[in-house]
């Protein structure tokens, strides 16, 4: 029992956890990506979307359970492995620089681009989820209009400015650590390695160009 406590209690076993949940999160921004890019079909198709997503109560507070565990437990992991990081190895960063390795931009701010997601998060469900309730009727059905919520927050340049420099973080954050949660789950081979690299710097740029592309779409329709 003791020797089992210890290997879940290594660091190996966190990095790998901090890994999967990173993967998990990474796959959930693909599909709300998919389902944001509805707000250029129209407001129609987006809110037919955000009603059949949270119209089945049971699956929608399970889904956001879930998606609460594995950001919180992402986060736990990365404050614990950076606190006893810096414990083990207090004088700081030398032999990163000495080496060369772990010294991009990406990796050397994920701490920060973290607070500023987390930070983010929080003030996106505020303005979103429990945000302004309009309520239109499609097709015979009642349902809130969300389209006209981000219409409307987004009509500001100042909300589309701190939008935009969130997702950056995102970006950059998700562009190391799509590469490092490969490397922690044991996905690390020289001819596979690069080409890792690779598509974890094309996801992050993705994810910023194409995020940011929805407050930019929502200012110019407010203006219409």
């Amino acid at each position: 029992m003791k020797r089992l406590w210890l290997y879940l209690n290594s660091s190996i076993v966190k990095k790998q956890i901090m890994g999967f949940t990173g993967l998990f999160w990474c796959i959930f921004l693909l599909g709300h990506l998919v389902g944001n890019s509805l707000m250029f079909v129209g407001p129609e198709a987006f809110n037919t979307y955000a009603y059949k997503l949270t119209s089945n109560k049971a699956f929608f507070y399970t889904a956001e359970f879930v998606l609460l565990f594995f950001f919180l437990t992402h986060m736990g992991m990365a404050i614990r492995l950076t606190i006893e990081n810096k414990k083990a190895r207090p004088e700081g960063y030398y032999m990163k620089q000495a080496t060369g390795r772990g010294s991009t931009f990406a990796s050397s701010t994920m701490p920060y681009t973290g607070m500023i997601i987390l930070i983010f998060v929080i003030t996106h469900l505020l303005h979103f989820r429990f945000g302004p309730v309009y309520m239109i009727t499609h097709s015979g059905v009642e349902m809130r209009d969300v389209y006209r919520v981000l219409i409307e927050y987004f009509s500001s340049p100042a909300a589309i400015a701190w939008y935009i420099f969130c997702i950056a973080a995102v970006g950059v954050h998700t562009s190391h650590g799509l590469w490092s949660a490969f490397q922690s789950i044991g996905f690390s081979h020289p001819r596979y390695t690069p080409m890792v690299n690779c598509v974890s710097k094309i996801y992050g740029a993705v994810v910023f160009l194409a995020f940011s592309a929805l407050p930019i779409f929502c200012y110019l329709q407010g203006g219409n």
